[in-house]
Protein backbone atom coordinates (compact mmCIF):
# COMPACT_ATOMS: atom_id res chain seq x y z
CA UNK A 1 0.00 0.00 0.00
CA UNK A 2 1.16 3.52 -0.76
CA UNK A 3 0.15 6.97 0.45
CA UNK A 4 -0.12 10.52 -0.83
CA UNK A 5 1.50 12.86 1.69
CA UNK A 6 1.50 16.67 1.80
CA UNK A 7 2.36 19.39 4.33
CA UNK A 8 1.13 22.98 4.20
CA UNK A 9 1.18 25.83 6.70
CA UNK A 10 -1.58 28.40 6.98
CA UNK A 11 -0.80 31.77 8.50
CA UNK A 12 -3.26 32.04 11.37
CA UNK A 13 -2.96 32.05 15.15
CA UNK A 14 -4.94 28.85 15.88
CA UNK A 15 -5.98 25.66 14.05
CA UNK A 16 -9.67 26.53 14.53
CA UNK A 17 -10.16 28.08 11.06
CA UNK A 18 -8.57 25.09 9.35
CA UNK A 19 -10.62 22.67 11.44
CA UNK A 20 -13.82 24.55 10.52
CA UNK A 21 -12.86 24.40 6.82
CA UNK A 22 -12.56 20.60 7.16
CA UNK A 23 -15.67 19.96 9.27
CA UNK A 24 -18.43 22.19 7.89
CA UNK A 25 -20.25 21.98 4.56
CA UNK A 26 -19.61 25.68 3.87
CA UNK A 27 -15.94 25.28 4.75
CA UNK A 28 -15.46 22.24 2.52
CA UNK A 29 -17.34 23.92 -0.34
CA UNK A 30 -15.07 26.93 0.08
CA UNK A 31 -11.88 25.11 -0.93
CA UNK A 32 -12.63 21.65 -2.45
CA UNK A 33 -15.86 21.64 -4.48
CA UNK A 34 -18.93 23.84 -4.61
CA UNK A 35 -21.02 20.67 -4.79
CA UNK A 36 -20.54 19.41 -1.22
CA UNK A 37 -23.40 17.90 0.78
CA UNK A 38 -23.99 15.57 3.70
CA UNK A 39 -23.03 15.44 7.35
CA UNK A 40 -19.55 16.28 8.65
CA UNK A 41 -20.33 14.73 12.06
CA UNK A 42 -18.54 11.53 13.10
CA UNK A 43 -20.53 8.67 11.56
CA UNK A 44 -21.94 10.96 8.87
CA UNK A 45 -21.28 10.79 5.15
CA UNK A 46 -19.98 13.64 3.02
CA UNK A 47 -20.65 13.72 -0.73
CA UNK A 48 -18.22 15.62 -2.96
CA UNK A 49 -19.13 16.04 -6.65
CA UNK A 50 -16.91 17.26 -9.48
CA UNK A 51 -17.49 17.59 -13.25
CA UNK A 52 -16.04 14.10 -13.98
CA UNK A 53 -17.59 12.35 -10.94
CA UNK A 54 -17.34 12.30 -7.19
CA UNK A 55 -16.56 10.68 -3.85
CA UNK A 56 -18.47 9.78 -0.70
CA UNK A 57 -16.58 9.88 2.58
CA UNK A 58 -17.58 8.42 5.91
CA UNK A 59 -16.43 10.70 8.74
CA UNK A 60 -14.38 8.46 11.04
CA UNK A 61 -12.83 10.98 13.42
CA UNK A 62 -13.12 14.67 14.24
CA UNK A 63 -11.04 15.90 17.18
CA UNK A 64 -11.52 19.67 17.40
CA UNK A 65 -8.51 21.61 16.13
CA UNK A 66 -6.35 18.43 16.00
CA UNK A 67 -7.46 15.74 13.56
CA UNK A 68 -10.05 14.85 10.95
CA UNK A 69 -10.26 11.43 9.30
CA UNK A 70 -12.47 10.10 6.51
CA UNK A 71 -12.83 6.73 4.81
CA UNK A 72 -13.78 6.65 1.13
CA UNK A 73 -16.95 4.57 0.72
CA UNK A 74 -17.86 5.43 -2.88
CA UNK A 75 -16.08 6.83 -5.92
CA UNK A 76 -13.40 5.60 -8.31
CA UNK A 77 -12.27 2.05 -7.62
CA UNK A 78 -8.77 3.23 -6.67
CA UNK A 79 -10.21 5.42 -3.89
CA UNK A 80 -12.68 3.01 -2.26
CA UNK A 81 -11.37 1.85 1.10
CA UNK A 82 -8.62 4.48 1.26
CA UNK A 83 -8.45 6.93 4.15
CA UNK A 84 -7.93 10.67 4.21
CA UNK A 85 -6.35 12.11 7.35
CA UNK A 86 -5.76 15.70 8.35
CA UNK A 87 -3.51 16.31 11.38
CA UNK A 88 -3.33 19.90 12.62
CA UNK A 89 -0.83 21.54 14.96
CA UNK A 90 0.21 25.05 15.84
CA UNK A 91 3.78 26.14 15.03
CA UNK A 92 4.29 29.82 15.86
CA UNK A 93 2.03 31.91 13.63
CA UNK A 94 1.22 28.92 11.41
CA UNK A 95 -1.20 26.05 11.60
CA UNK A 96 0.57 23.07 10.06
CA UNK A 97 -1.63 20.66 8.10
CA UNK A 98 -0.20 17.17 7.64
CA UNK A 99 -2.30 15.51 4.95
CA UNK A 100 -2.36 11.80 4.18
CA UNK A 101 -4.46 9.99 1.57
CA UNK A 102 -3.50 6.47 2.57
CA UNK A 103 -4.05 2.91 1.53
CA UNK A 104 -3.65 3.09 -2.26
CA UNK A 105 -3.07 -0.39 -3.69
CA UNK A 106 -0.46 0.80 -6.18
CA UNK A 107 1.11 4.05 -7.41
CA UNK A 108 -0.54 4.19 -10.82
CA UNK A 109 -0.96 7.18 -13.09
CA UNK A 110 -4.31 8.12 -11.51
CA UNK A 111 -2.60 8.32 -8.10
CA UNK A 112 -0.01 10.69 -9.58
CA UNK A 113 -2.84 12.86 -10.90
CA UNK A 114 -4.64 12.80 -7.55
CA UNK A 115 -1.47 13.75 -5.68
CA UNK A 116 -1.09 16.87 -7.83
CA UNK A 117 -4.78 17.72 -7.43
CA UNK A 118 -4.56 17.29 -3.65
CA UNK A 119 -1.62 19.72 -3.66
CA UNK A 120 -3.66 22.29 -5.57
CA UNK A 121 -6.65 21.85 -3.25
CA UNK A 122 -4.43 22.20 -0.17
CA UNK A 123 -3.30 25.55 -1.58
CA UNK A 124 -6.99 26.39 -2.04
CA UNK A 125 -7.56 25.49 1.64
CA UNK A 126 -4.62 27.73 2.59
CA UNK A 127 -6.08 30.61 0.54
CA UNK A 128 -9.53 30.15 2.09
CA UNK A 129 -8.16 30.23 5.63
CA UNK A 130 -5.80 33.15 5.02
CA UNK A 131 -7.90 35.35 2.71
CA UNK A 132 -11.47 34.08 2.93
CA UNK A 133 -11.47 32.94 -0.72
CA UNK A 134 -10.45 29.49 -1.96
CA UNK A 135 -10.43 27.98 -5.45
CA UNK A 136 -12.83 25.02 -5.22
CA UNK A 137 -14.08 23.02 -8.19
CA UNK A 138 -15.16 24.11 -10.74
CA UNK A 139 -12.83 27.13 -10.32
CA UNK A 140 -9.80 24.98 -9.46
CA UNK A 141 -6.61 24.62 -11.49
CA UNK A 142 -7.17 22.20 -14.37
CA UNK A 143 -4.07 20.01 -14.68
CA UNK A 144 -5.11 17.45 -17.33
CA UNK A 145 -7.98 15.86 -19.19
CA UNK A 146 -9.01 14.25 -15.85
CA UNK A 147 -9.51 17.84 -14.52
Amino acid sequence: MVDILHRVGTLNPTPEKVYDALTTIDGLAGWWTDDTTGSADVGGTLAFRFPPGGFDMSVVEARPNERVSWQVVDGPEEWIGTTIDWDLRQDGDYTIVLFRHGGWKEPGEFMHHCSTKWGSYLLSLKALVETGTGAPSPRDVRISDWR
